[in-house]
């Protein structure tokens, strides 16, 4: 048995504290994810059972279960629609939630079923329905329902129209009755979850580290004291003293198990120098401090009353370490909301101004080139106006024909999508054929796309409008009449053909075709119309940073849609291969077009998005720009942005086709990085490029991407996004990167980022859920980084080193003290100030301040986002500085220790009476000095105080003093023995003692104090520069304070003037460049000053 030199509690007591406080923590995350797993679990549900409804929880259904779900309710599991409460069977629902796609999508149950629409009816029902086995893909489905009807068995297939996913939403639809065919783990959703890898900050890993260092120190302690306790035993008279005579037990006891037993109770004497405290109060920390983000009411949006959401903890100091953010394009950098702007009809462009389509240029026969007015023809109302109209400029015969052209083109529009309508309201539908006072806000779209949307409404602002759909027809208000279109077939979009058609036939009979997609996918195909120049017009409509699609049509005769309708029968009901065998007749029919034009909407910019770009380019970090667009609209909204600028060297690695040309093409640009004597480079590259890239050329890749200031990566699937934000954390440099996105097709990329953000825009909240962090707008990032991030890097960095040097201030002495007690184990404190060091008399002070430190103005942060370099790469964790505060550590408990030695080690009586100081005096002097000066020191880091900070500081060595008293001056009952009797008061009751406590508080901080003057007046670095500055500059009209009168004034007159500047900026547009060069100007004048 070991004979330990503490006891059990002293030595337990701190662990078991460390252990209960992040159980508890941990407990509460846990339980709050506990209550959120319940809520879907255990979300109330209606299934079908014997002949009626039942309520049971969704984690009850099992396979082969018919489900009631009611409009707005979320799919509880993966379901075959059988039934809706329309008479075809149809419903439309929103997979926002699973794919980031706002759209309504409709499903469509067999006939067989669909019929089926109350609960008597489907309790009759007998079917079977065989399907694949559960994979991911969200748009791939495959199987058939076998029905008994009257001892007939009736086999229809099932695609992805028939199933409805688990976490979409029922929308437009009253309800809807569906069986489940995947429950659980099995569901898609499911499927889907990535497997969220535990992110842990390089401050941890710093912190794990420094531990191993310690203990290092900690064993070599033990090692030492256990040699040196074997080597002073050596000699006779200190082996076995006359006063401590061994027991025969002890002399023939082995040797080898005594060193182990002295060197394991060494261990427990130094294990003290191991933080175990500095756990808790990280994990204290980090809860506390994250609530910080969520109060900020500079993260909170007012619009869409949203603030910033933290949903781990963990990676608060990690937003000031980013080196590499990634963005979503749509919705993150932009707003998601589509807005009609241009179009190209027949070779001619036009754009929307004021409500009214304008042409740009002349018109075809007109002899001015000045803009033509299309919809100021509203006041008239038949053809015949229209081809007289002098605002066409058109000779009389060719303007209906323009008319038509129109009109052919905006039918194409309204008729080719996927639209839905909740409510009609065509009361106020105007007559007028371009009617311009109609407000199509009386409509509810519900859209496939925004891009479907914004097109619709635009049609139907110039006078043809998409009233709605009833079964198979489509209704369409035109020149003030009402036309009614059978919807034959449509050919859902995807994304191998990039476009979608519809086959309708026209009140007069005829078939048509509608074609609507990319301009690479549609003008390959067509034969007629304007195609060269349509395809000038979308370049310089994608140039402008314009989403783009090329409208096409064609006519079929009653024998060519007769083979058309039997091709679309056999692929679509065959069980073997109907993919590919859909995607041969969709080619079959998607040729021989006829180009219409094409159009062109706007993503606008989210408020303040180059600014922020900007701000992150000049912290030192390097953004890349991930999107699914085509690369002219990406390379636009990119350069709008602030991404690319116009001085940049733009790179491009796109349309590779093989390896070779793969490699060929990334030794070019490497060569183009090294000759260019550029300070910028800028690299476009496409999804196709970005897979061979990887598959073979990955080092040579990086090398190309790590020399570009900013990277676009356009036409990009998610999983693409997630690897090369995987191939940046791999690289030799191992930067910190951030994922920031608004869809959950971001989501695998935000969980593979050091550091995950969601934007909680218009694509559903699932990047938001499965972010560490969400915000509202792209703005937000600045401060999140520039101000938080810096701010929660800072607080732990010095909490981290100052445990460490706390530490070592505590347990030094009493390995110094074993010198002067033969090794014997014998302890310098009493043992309830080894339990309490850590847990009360310190802990305090640094918690505080990890939590309020603001060592510069964050207005200062936010505006100079160059300091934020000052903090990268974990430079405040470096090993130079935690072995100067090690070394700060040791110097300061040699002090503590020596002092106190030398003031009563030479038999010196301290007391009025000549009594002496004992073995627990001193160790009480050394630990009273040694809680004095530790906190001292950690009022000497504070920089920003408030009356918490005084109260816990000051508070804390009251609190000592007055529990010592206390604890020494009464014979407490309940404890064994009282060593510390009367020894404070004893302490206290000596002028000396007093005067050697202050004597070497002062000596320890002094050096600290000399250094901190001497680096800061000679080698003050950018951050300390900032403090001087903010301590003396308050940067406003109102106040400039602690300057020379002289420069007060100078500044305020350069204030006075940019204010001008900013208003005649304001007031002038055409000025702003050059007002803008000088505000700048004035403000690196005052920022020297």
């Amino acid at each position: 048995m070991i004979d330990t030199p503490t006891s059990p509690v002293t030595s337990g007591l701190p662990l078991f504290f460390v252990i209960t406080v992040t159980a508890i923590k941990q407990g509460y995350e846990d339980w709050l994810r506990h209550i959120s797993d319940n809520e879907v679990n255990g979300a109330p549900v209606y299934v079908v059972r014997s002949g009626g409804l039942v309520t049971t929880r969704s984690k009850n259904i099992r396979v082969g279960d018919i489900v009631r779900v009611a409009k707005n309710e979320i799919f509880p599991a993966d379901l075959v629609l059988l039934s809706s409460d329309r008479l075809d069977g149809s419903c439309h629902v929103t997979t926002a939630s699973l794919d980031g796609e706002t759209n309504l999508k409709t499903h469509v149950a067999v006939p067989e079923t669909a019929v089926l629409q109350t609960v008597a009816n489907l309790d009759t029902l007998i079917a079977v329905v065989e399907c694949q086995q559960p994979e991911a893909d969200l748009y791939r489905f495959m199987g058939r329902m076998t029905i008994t009807q009257q001892m007939e068995e009736i086999v229809r297939p099932l695609g992805p129209e028939s199933l409805l996913l688990r976490g979409a939403r029922l929308k437009n639809t009253k309800e809807i009755f569906g069986v489940a065919v995947y429950t659980g783990m099995e569901t898609k959703m499911a499927l889907n979850y990535k497997s969220k890898s535990q992110k842990r900050s390089a401050v941890e890993k710093s912190m794990n580290t420094f531990l191993i260092i310690y203990l290092i120190i900690l064993i070599s302690e033990a090692i030492i004291s256990t040699i040196l306790k074997y080597t002073w035993q050596a000699e006779e008279k200190w082996d076995e003293p006359w006063y401590n005579q061994k027991t025969e037990h002890q002399r023939n006891s082995s040797k080898i198990l005594k060193f182990i037993s002295d060197f394991l109770a060494f261990l427990v004497l130094y294990n003290f120098i191991i933080p175990i405290s500095l756990y808790v109060t990280v994990e204290l920390q980090k809860f506390l401090g994250s609530f910080f983000i969520g109060w900020d009411l500079d993260l909170y949006h007012e619009e869409s009353d949203e603030k910033a959401q933290v949903n781990t903890s963990d990676l608060n100091e990690e937003l000031g370490q980013v080196e590499y953010v990634f963005t979503d394009k749509t919705g993150t950098l932009t707003e998601n909301e589509m807005q009609f702007r241009e179009c190209s009809i027949n070779g001619t462009k036009y754009q929307e101004i004021n409500g009214r389509l304008v042409s740009e240029g002349p018109t075809p026969d007109s002899s001015e080139g000045n803009l033509s007015y299309l919809t100021s023809l509203s006041h008239l109302n038949n053809l015949s106006h229209l081809a007289t109209s002098s605002s066409f400029r058109t000779s009389p015969e060719n303007g209906t024909e323009l008319i038509k052209e129109h009109d052919l083109f905006f039918k194409a529009v309204s008729l080719c999508h996927t639209v839905q309508i909740s409510s009609v309201q065509t009361d106020s539908i105007g007559d007028g054929p371009w009617q311009s006072s109609f407000a199509p806000a009386q409509l509810e779209y519900y859209a496939s796309s925004p891009d479907e949307k914004a097109l619709v409404e635009a049609a139907a602002r110039f006078g043809i409008v998409f009233v709605g759909n009833s079964g198979e027809i489509m209704e369409v208000k035109t020149l003030g009449k009402l036309e009614r279109y059978k919807l034959l077939h449509i050919l859902e979009f995807d994304p191998d053909r990039r476009r979608m058609s519809v086959i309708v036939q026209a009140p007069s009979g005829e078939k048509l075709l509608f074609v609507k997609g990319a301009e690479s996918s549609i003008l390959p195909e067509c034969i007629g119309g304007e195609i060269e120049k349509t395809r000038i017009h979308v370049d310089e409509f994608a140039l402008k940073g314009l989403r783009t699609l090329c409208m096409a049509y064609r006519q079929f005769t009653s024998k060519e849609y007769e083979e058309i309708n039997r091709r679309l029968f056999e692929a679509r009901t065959a069980l073997q291969q109907r993919e590919e065998k859909l995607a041969g007749v969709f080619q079959f029919i998607e040729k021989d077009l006829i180009l219409l034009g094409a159009t062109a909407v706007e993503d606008k910019l989210q408020d303040k998005v180059r600014e922020t770009i900007e701000a992150l380019r000049m912290a030192g970090i390097k953004v890349w720009v991930l999107t699914g667009d085509k690369h002219e609209t990406a390379v636009s909204v990119s350069l709008s942005c602030g991404h690319f600028h116009r001085t940049m060297n733009i790179l491009e690695l796109l349309n590779q086709k093989s390896d070779s040309e793969c490699a060929e093409k990334l030794g070019q640009l490497a060569r183009r990085i090294r000759e260019d004597h550029v300070i910028q480079h800028g690299l476009v590259v496409d999804g196709t490029s970005l897979s061979l890239a990887l598959r073979e050329h990955e080092k040579l890749f990086m090398d190309v991407c790590r020399n570009c200031s900013a990277v676009m990566c356009c036409r990009m699937a998610p999983l693409q996004k997630a690897k090369v934000i995987r191939l940046i954390k791999i690289s030799p440099e191992k930067p910190i990167t951030l994922a920031i996105g608004d869809g959950a097709n971001d989501v695998s990329m935000i969980q593979e980022a050091h550091v995950g953000i969601g934007i909680m825009g218009k694509e559903g909240r699932q990047a938001a859920r499965n972010s560490d962090y969400a915000i509202a707008r792209f703005k937000f990032l600045s401060k999140l980084l520039f101000v938080h991030g810096h701010f929660y890097y800072i607080r732990i960095a010095t909490l981290v080193q100052y445990f460490f040097y706390k530490n070592v201030c505590f347990i030094t002495p009493q390995f110094l003290y074993q010198f002067y007690c033969l090794f014997s184990q014998q302890t310098l404190y009493d043992s309830v100030y080894l339990t309490l060091y850590n847990i009360c008399f310190t802990s305090l002070p640094i918690l505080i301040y990890s939590l309020l430190e603001q060592h510069i103005d964050p207005h200062v942060l936010q505006n100079k986002p160059t300091l934020y370099r000052d903090i990268s790469k974990n430079r405040q964790l470096s090993m130079k500085t935690f072995l100067y505060w090690t070394i700060l550590g040791f110097s300061h408990a040699f002090i503590f220790f020596f002092g106190s030695y030398f003031l009563i080690g030479k038999d010196t009586s301290l007391l009025g009476n000549g009594q002496m100081f004992g073995n627990w005096t001193f160790g009480t002097l050394v630990f009273t000095v040694m809680v004095i000066t530790v906190t001292a020191k950690m009022a000497l880091e504070t920089h920003f105080w408030t009356w918490i900070n005084h109260l816990v500081t000051w508070g804390s060595i009251l609190f000592y003093f007055v529990f010592s008293l206390f604890y020494g001056g009464i014979l407490w009952p309940f404890l064994s023995s009282q060593n510390m009797y009367f020894v404070f008061i004893q302490l206290l009751s000596s002028g000396s003692a007093w005067f050697a406590i202050i004597l070497m508080v002062v000596t320890c901080l002094f050096l600290d104090i000399v250094k901190k003057v001497f680096d800061r007046q000679f080698h003050p670095t950018n951050i300390e520069k900032a403090q001087m500055y903010s301590n003396t500059v308050a940067f406003s009209d109102e106040f400039i304070a602690l300057q020379p009168l002289s420069r007060a004034r100078n500044q305020l007159s350069k204030l006075s003037l940019l204010k001008q500047i900013q208003v005649s900026s304001a007031w002038t547009p055409c000025a702003a460049s050059q007002k803008e060069k000088q505000r700048v100007h004035l403000l690196e004048e005052c920022w020297s000053e």
